[in-house]
């Protein structure tokens, strides 16, 4: 049977926004909602549980709101329709209702996109793809602003958005300036905790699956039965009330100080003062704009200091935006980028967690748990082990695509790639972020329970990290030993004598293999 549809409006799992651009003339006595849970979009690489149910269980709600308000949402559910992708899904729906267009909202991952406009193509439909209103700024306004750049760096473009949307500026003898008279405060947020710890941490905000949501989580169980990752403590906002409550949650409980220990680490501390909002943003539960309104008002109101609000706001108006623009800027060809000629596979602990190194087992333990890590964790434990080992940075970003609730391509691809990895080349990021393992040591107790020593790079008690560390910088001396960001570590090679350093790059390559 074909229904009459002037109007397919197609959904994704990560376009949750009853404001979104799509839905700006919809007429729901004419128009249709499609949404799809495609197995495809699960089965790319092993997803984590938590990922898989996030996504689901946030476009049921979607539906059920936007079916509670009047419209029609033909909704296709792994457990009914089982459609192998997305654009199986859609064939069929267009077969269904022989809409007169499809419409759209720019999809955020390159793949999908090109799906979804090649079945319109065959169906010989008109396909509008529409620009996503949730970000502050368009893909066209960050290829202008790009645009004549021999570099891109976040620094440049963050100052240019502070003033374009005038957020923690103040009217100063020159013009306007930002307020407390510095764009960047980071130097103020990077404190670690000491021996002592963090003390009590207030427990952020968490909700209770409905009971819709634990029917989903067993048709998981049985539909991905080797998935990765557990479910037990699954407590993420699915909603935009949720989200928003989390919101609130975060700028009261939290905000003041996030900042100061942004960058430390903690056993059984997975959440400390972190905002835990990237989810319900990455699946416009929540617009960012929300998120800076409200963090900009609790240090106008001293409910948190100027440090602590700026660290926040350059996250989300300057980094999240950037490397979006970046994504897009780049296009397909970003995601093969290995500019350190990196090939070493992903070890099997990252799937498992299994390993004596107490920093990456906890680490990949807490994301096997709860799909979540904050941008240390990722950036300076199992990012920095992979940069260093020399694993594969497009194996690296499968896995970051897989095993976070927060992820979605745009933003993953370039933080791993780029940030992360440094394979691109330094398009994104001025230098590669590499340490020792003393680093870990002083940013978490995670090496207080671990046998190896984050000081020593040879022995039986060598810290892998410490080993790769000074294996890397002989490795690639040639490309940074007079980079102006990192002479200085690369100077720091020198000090090391011929046999020692022989013996070092020995250990790294017997390191390699025991992890191939």
């Amino acid at each position: 049977m074909v229904m009459s549809c002037r109007h397919l409006v197609l959904v994704l799992g990560d376009q949750l926004d009853r404001q979104s651009s799509a839905f700006q003339d919809f007429d729901p006595a004419l128009d249709w909602v499609w949404m799809c849970e495609a197995l495809e979009e699960s089965m790319l690489v092993p997803v984590h549980r938590a990922r898989i149910l996030l996504f689901l269980a946030a476009m049921r709600q979607f539906r059920a709101a936007l079916e509670d308000a009047g419209w029609r949402v033909h909704y296709r559910s792994l457990e009914v329709q089982g459609d192998p992708s997305l654009g199986a899904g859609l064939e069929a729906a267009i077969a269904l209702f022989r809409p007169r267009r499809l419409i759209l909202t720019e999809p955020g991952e390159h793949r999908v996109s090109a799906a979804l406009q090649a079945v319109a193509a065959a169906a010989n439909i008109p396909l509008e793809c529409r620009p996503d209103h949730h970000f502050l700024c368009s893909r066209e306004s960050f290829s202008d602003w790009a645009s004549g750049r021999k570099v891109l760096r976040l620094e440049h473009f963050y100052r240019h958005q502070r003033q374009h949307h005038a957020i923690l500026m103040t009217a100063g003898p020159t013009g306007m300036e930002p307020v407390g008279g510095r764009w960047n405060l980071d130097a103020e947020n990077r404190k670690a905790f000491g021996r002592k710890g963090p003390g009590l941490v207030p427990r952020p905000l968490g909700f209770t699956p409905d009971q819709g949501t634990r029917d989903l989580m067993r048709h998981i169980e049985r539909i991905f039965p080797t998935a990765p990752g557990r479910l037990a403590h699954f407590d993420w906002p699915l909603n935009a009330d949720q989200a928003n409550a989390a919101l609130d949650d975060f700028i009261r409980h939290r905000l003041a100080a996030f900042g100061p220990w942004q960058d430390a680490m903690w056993s059984h501390e997975p959440y400390l003062y972190h905002a835990r909002l990237s989810a319900a943003l990455n699946l416009k539960l929540l617009d960012p704009r929300q998120v800076i309104a409200a963090a900009v008002t609790a240090f106008e109101t001293q409910q948190a200091p100027l440090a602590s609000v700026e660290g926040l706001v350059r996250q989300i108006l300057g980094w999240r935006e950037y490397v979006r623009g970046v994504y897009w800027l780049e296009g397909p060809a970003y995601l093969e980028s290995n500019a350190l000629d990196a090939h070493q596979p992903l070890p099997d602990f990252y799937w498992t967690g299994q390993t004596d190194y107490a920093c990456l087992g906890a680490s990949i333990g807490q994301v096997l748990e709860l799909g979540y890590g904050h941008h240390i964790q990722r950036l300076m434990v199992t990012g920095l082990f992979a940069l260093l080992l020399g694993v594969a940075p497009r194996a690296l970003q499968a896995w970051y695509l897989a095993m976070f609730v927060d992820a979605v391509e745009w933003v993953e691809a370039p933080n791993v790639i780029g940030m992360s990895q440094y394979a691109d080349h330094g398009r994104l990021a001025s230098k590669p972020y590499v340490a020792t393992g003393q680093y870990i040591a002083r940013m978490s107790n995670y090496c207080h329970q671990c046998r190896y020593d984050p000081k020593a790079s040879l022995g039986d008690r060598a810290c892998p990290f410490t080993t790769l560390y000074w294996d890397f910088l002989a490795r690639h001396a040639g490309r940074f030993a007079s980079h102006p960001r990192t002479a200085l570590q690369w100077r720091n090679l020198a000090r090391l004598d011929a046999e020692r350093l022989t013996a070092i790059r020995r250990g790294a390559d017997a390191l390699r293999r025991s992890l191939a």
